[in-house]
């Protein structure tokens, strides 16, 4: 596989190794509970509103793609770490030099995704080559 290949796929895991997805889709509260938002800082990352927030059959969609992405992105992490579902929530709570000594979680929760995004695929190319 060229480099240019391997990179296209680059943002989606290998597998879902910390189950938090089922038939392509988020498991809301697994995902919520990974990252330890509560109502208000999904609200904040995902710029809906707080009484808009809910996890059953109503679940708006913007946020069921927004809980992909994350469950996404937690998954890449995990990844790297061959799994390992400790190091990875480790790894998101821990504030990070590399960026402005903000955790992974926090740019998540301050609406910062795709940056942190950017940061972990660039970092996972390096490290892969």
């Amino acid at each position: 596989m060229s480099a240019l290949s391997h990179d296209i796929f680059a943002n989606i895991p290998k597998e879902d190794y910390l189950s938090l997805l089922k038939k392509g889709e988020a498991l809301a509260p697994k995902v919520i509970e990974f990252v330890g938002f509560k109502k208000d800082d999904v609200a904040k990352a995902t710029g809906i509103p707080s009484n808009s927030i809910r996890y059953d059959s109503r679940m708006p969609q913007i946020l069921k793609d927004r809980l992909r992405e994350w469950a996404n992105l937690f998954n890449l992490v995990a990844q790297f770490f061959e799994g390992d579902a400790i190091k990875t929530a480790l790894w998101f709570k821990t504030p990070n030099p590399i960026l402005g000594n903000i955790s992974p979680r926090d740019m998540i929760r301050f609406g910062r995704y795709q940056k942190l995004l950017k940061f972990i695929l660039n970092a996972l190319s390096e490290n892969h080559h």
